[in-house]
């Protein structure tokens, strides 16, 4: 079976954080890139983090270094992404996904992605 599920989105305020989990299943987790995307309203997918091979090589789209952190739990088959220092701009739906070529983690396309989950919203008031 495949399986992706996000969890902890939330409303906050701007400067505030927020934890986003990914439960995956053991097949899909050992895909040697697994990252996150969002999309808010109107706008186009834009990827946000990758890491790849368990944590060999990590990026992030410039808009969020140094306030993003995304990491991985072997023993719990889960992603995580910490998000720091919220902007109203972060506000969208974040998707976890996973990409069995790799690609996604080297240019954050979402077009590279090759499966997804419901997601989760993030909104940030200011």
């Amino acid at each position: 079976q495949v399986r992706l599920a996000e969890s902890g989105g939330g409303s906050v305020q701007a400067g505030g954080s927020l934890t986003l989990s990914c439960t995956i299943d053991p097949d899909t987790f050992k895909s040697p890139c697994l990252g996150w995307f969002r999309q808010a309203p109107g706008q186009e997918r834009e990827g946000v983090a990758g890491i790849y091979l368990g944590g060999d090589r990590i990026y992030y789209r410039e808009s969020v270094k140094g306030r993003f952190s995304i990491s991985q739990d072997d023993a719990k088959s889960t992603l995580y992404l910490q998000m720091n220092s919220l902007k109203p701009d972060d506000t969208a739906e974040y998707y976890c996904a996973s990409d069995k070529g790799g690609g996604f983690c080297f240019n954050l396309n979402p077009a590279a992605l090759d499966k997804w989950g419901q997601g989760t919203l993030v909104t940030v008031s200011s």
